[in-house]
C-alpha cells in the first residue's frame, strides 16, 4: 500500500467473503484504500507476516461479524481481531480505530466477539450492502475529521454509521400532523438523542412506521388509516440519509404482538413509529409514539385532536416548522422538491378517493385492480388536474391487462393507461410515479425497452429512496442482459423492503442467469418463508432443481406450485428430466392445451429443454405476436439462451428490439 496510515483493513470469516466484497467496493468505488485482496489469503509464515504488517499500519480496522464467525471457533480472522485488539490499547481514545460491523442478525453481546470489538458501537450492514453515509463516515475517519468521536473503547458510535436523525431536507409539504411532528421529534432527537454515545441494535438513521391502528370502530375506515401511514413513509423517504422501510416489510406487523426489538431486527432499524387514527364525523384524531428498538423505550410522544377539513393546514404550519428547524441545525443548503401526494385542488374528497383506491392496488387480484379504478377515476373526477391519482389510474390499468387479460382486452387496458400517464405526465413532469407509470406500459405493452429503462432512471433521479424505483430498473437492466446491476439494485431495493417476498424471487432469476444455484435456492427459499402460499415460488425452485439434474426433487418442488399456470410448467419442466417420457409428453400437451393460448413463452422454454430447437422458436413467435411480456426474460432464460450461439435466436433478439450478446450496437460481434 502505498499509504497504509490512510488503508482499511477488512478482516472476515471465508464464509462471508461476498459480503465483504460489496463493503469493499463500496469503499474503493469512494476512493478509500482497502486490504481485501482474496488471492494473498493463503496461510503461511508469509501471509502471517503481511497481516501483522497491515493491521499494524492500518488507520481503520473493520471486523466483519455474522453468525458464521460466531459459529468457528478457529478462523484467521481470529487471529485477526485479537492483533487488531491489541493494537488499539496503545490509540489514544480519542482516535477511532475499531468499526465493527454486523451484516446480519448477530447480537450485539455476542460472546464469541472480544470485549473491546463489543464494547464499541457496532454498525448494521445487511448482507454487506453498503449505503453512502457509512462510506462517508469512514472517509471523515480517515481524514482525521472525525478524530474525537468516541465511546467505551475508542468507538465511532457517532461517525462509523450514519447519524441518527441528521435526515438532509427536502423543503415543502409532507403528509399530515403526524407526519410533521414524528419529523419535528426525530430532528430535535436528532443531535442528542439518535446519535449519541448510546448503542443501538439496529442501523443509524433509520425507521419504520408501522401500520397505524383504525380506532374509527368501522372496518370500511381502514383505508383511511392506512393511507395516512404509507404517506408518512412516502413523506419521510424524502428525507436523505434517512432509511425508511417499505409498506409492504412495515405493514407485515398489523396487530402483531412481537415486540419492538424484534421487530426492529427483523426490519433492521433504530426507530419504529406507531400510533392510531380516529375519524369520526367531522373531527379526526392522530396519536403517535416514536419508539427506540435497542430498549423498546419511547422517545417522544403526542396526539392531535383537529378538525377534519384543517388537516392541510395543519399540514402546512407544522411541517413549516420542521422545515425550518431542521435546515438551521442539520443539513443546510439542500432545497430537493417532494413529491406530495395532496390534490392540487385540495378537495379532500379526492384525496380520500385516492386513499381508497390505494388501498385496494394493493391487493393485486383482478377484483381488487377493479375497484382501484373505480376509486382512482373518482378521485379524479373530483379534481381533474389530480396528477398522483391519474399516474396510479394508469399502474392500475396496466397492471390489470399485464396480468390477468389477454388479446383485445389487455390492448384495451393498455391504451386507458397510456391516455391516464399522459396526463399525468402533462399536469406533474417531474412526478416519480407518472415516470413509472409510463415506463411499465414502454416495457410491457410496447417492447420499447429503452425508453422504458429512460423513464425507470428519470423516476429514480426524482425519488432517489424509492425502493420499487429501484427494483423496476434492477428488472430492465436484466432485460438486457445486466444481470448484476440487476442483482445490485434489487438488493438496495430490499434495505428498504426486507420482507419483500416477490423481490427475493427476482433476484433468483439473476442468480439462475449466472448459475449461481446456491445463492438462486437461498433467494428463493426467503421469498417461500415470507410468503408460503405465493405463486410462481416453487416454480422457481423446479427451474433450479431441473438446472441441477435433480427429477426428484424438480417434481417435488413442482407439486407444491400453486395450481394454474405456474404448476403446470412447473410439472411440464420437472418430467422432462425424469426416465418417463410419455409423462414427459403427457405434461407438456396439457400446458400447450390449457395455457397455450396465453402464455406460449412459457411453452418455448419447456421445448428448449427438450432440445427441440424448431418447436422452441415457433413458439417465441407465437409469444412475440400474442405481446406476451415474458419476453423480456430472453437474456436471462437459462433455457433460451441455450440456443444464444443460433442464428436464429440473434434474428429473434433483433425482432423484439433486444441486444445480441457477443454484439455491439453496430451490429458487429465484439
Amino acid at each position: 500500500m502505498t499509504e497504509p496510515s490512510r488503508a482499511v483493513f477488512l478482516s472476515y470469516a471465508s464464509q462471508d467473503a461476498e459480503a465483504a466484497k460489496r463493503i469493499c467496493e463500496a469503499l474503493r468505488a469512494a476512493g478509500v484504500e482497502v486490504w481485501f485482496d482474496q488471492s494473498e489469503l493463503r496461510g503461511g509464515d508469509a501471509w502471517d507476516h503481511m497481516i501483522r504488517k497491515q493491521i499494524k499500519a492500518c488507520a481503520i480496522f473493520i471486523p466483519v461479524i455474522s453468525r458464521h464467525t460466531h459459529e468457528r471457533r478457529e478462523g484467521y480472522f481470529r487471529l485477526e481481531w485479537n492483533l487488531a485488539v491489541d493494537r488499539s490499547r496503545l490509540i489514544s481514545t480519542t482516535q477511532a480505530f475499531l468499526v465493527p460491523v454486523v451484516i446480519d442478525d448477530t447480537r450485539e453481546d455476542d460472546e464469541e466477539v472480544p470485549e473491546k470489538i463489543r464494547d464499541v458501537h457496532w454498525t448494521r450492514l445487511p448482507g454487506g450492502e453498503t449505503p453512502a453515509a457509512f462510506v462517508e463516515r469512514v472517509k471523515r475517519l480517515l481524514s482525521g475529521e472525525a478524530a474525537s468521536a468516541r465511546s467505551a473503547g475508542s468507538a465511532v458510535a457517532s461517525e462509523a454509521s450514519a447519524p441518527r436523525g441528521v435526515f438532509g431536507l427536502r423543503t415543502g409539504l409532507l403528509y399530515g400532523a403526524i407526519a410533521a411532528a414524528a419529523l419535528l421529534a426525530l430532528g430535535y432527537l436528532g443531535l442528542e438523542r439518535l446519535t449519541g454515545s448510546k448503542r443501538h441494535a439496529q442501523g443509524g438513521a433509520s425507521i419504520a412506521v408501522l401500520p397505524l391502528a383504525n380506532e374509527s370502530g368501522e372496518a370500511s375506515q381502514q383505508y383511511f388509516s392506512d393511507g395516512i401511514s404509507e404517506n408518512l413513509i412516502t413523506a419521510l423517504g424524502q428525507f436523505p440519509g434517512l432509511k425508511v422501510i417499505g409498506r409492504t416489510s412495515s405493514f407485515q406487523f398489523r396487530d402483531s404482538k412481537e415486540d419492538s426489538r424484534s421487530i426492529g431486527a427483523k426490519l433492521g432499524v433504530a426507530h419504529l413509529l406507531e400510533g392510531s387514527v380516529r375519524k369520526s364525523g367531522d373531527m379526526i384524531r392522530v396519536s403517535a409514539e416514536l419508539i427506540d428498538t435497542t430498549d423498546g423505550s419511547m422517545q417522544w410522544s403526542e396526539h392531535y385532536d383537529r378538525p377534519y377539513n384543517y388537516l392541510f393546514a395543519l399540514q402546512d404550519e407544522i411541517t413549516g416548522a420542521v422545515a425550518g428547524a431542521l435546515r438551521a441545525k442539520l443539513l443546510p443548503g439542500v432545497h430537493t422538491a417532494p413529491q406530495s401526494d395532496r390534490p392540487p385542488g385540495g378537495s379532500l374528497e379526492a384525496y380520500e378517493a385516492r386513499l381508497q383506491g390505494r388501498f385496494y392496488y394493493v391487493h393485486g387480484t383482478e377484483g381488487d385492480y377493479q375497484r382501484a379504478i373505480e376509486y382512482y377515476t373518482r378521485a379524479i373526477e373530483l379534481d381533474p388536474r389530480y396528477a398522483l391519482a391519474w399516474s396510479e389510474l394508469a399502474r392500475a390499468r396496466t397492471g390489470l391487462g399485464r396480468v390477468f387479460l389477454d388479446g383485445a382486452l389487455a390492448r384495451e387496458a393498455y391504451a386507458k393507461a397510456r391516455e391516464a400517464a399522459d396526463r399525468a405526465l402533462a399536469l406533474a413532469p417531474d412526478l416519480a410515479s407518472a415516470h413509472i407509470a409510463r415506463a411499465d406500459l414502454l416495457q410491457v405493452a410496447d417492447f420499447d425497452w429503452r425508453g422504458a429503462e429512460a423513464e425507470y432512471r428519470r423516476a429514480l433521479a426524482l425519488a432517489p429512496n424509492d425502493g420499487d424505483a429501484k427494483w423496476r430498473l434492477g428488472v430492465q437492466l436484466a432485460i438486457f442482459g445486466e444481470v448484476d446491476s440487476a442483482i445490485g439494485l434489487t438488493r438496495q431495493a430490499l434495505t428498504t423492503e426486507p420482507l419483500r417476498a416477490n423481490w427475493y424471487n427476482w433476484l433468483a432469476y439473476y442468480f439462475l442467469a449466472l448459475n449461481s444455484l446456491d445463492e438462486a435456492e437461498r433467494a428463493v427459499r426467503r421469498a417461500i418463508e415470507l410468503q408460503p402460499a405465493g405463486a410462481t415460488y416453487h416454480n422457481m425452485l423446479t427451474i433450479i432443481e431441473v438446472q441441477r439434474g435433480n427429477a426428484h426433487a424438480a417434481l417435488e418442488a413442482a407439486q407444491r406450485e400453486t395450481p394454474g399456470v405456474w404448476q403446470d410448467q412447473a410439472l411440464a419442466l420437472a418430467w422432462q428430466i425424469g426416465g418417463d417420457r410419455s409423462a414427459a409428453d403427457a405434461a407438456l400437451r396439457t400446458l400447450i392445451e390449457k395455457d397455450g393460448a396465453g402464455h406460449p413463452y412459457m411453452i418455448a422454454q419447456v421445448y428448449a429443454l427438450r432440445d427441440d430447437a424448431k418447436a422452441t422458436f415457433e413458439w417465441l413467435d407465437r409469444a412475440f405476436s400474442n405481446r406476451d411480456a415474458r419476453i423480456g426474460g430472453l437474456l436471462f432464460d437459462p433455457f433460451i439462451l441455450r440456443y444464444r450461439d443460433d442464428p436464429r435466436f440473434a434474428a429473434f433478439c433483433r425482432k423484439v428490439g433486444l441486444p445480441v450478446p457477443g454484439e455491439t450496437s453496430s451490429g458487429k460481434s465484439t
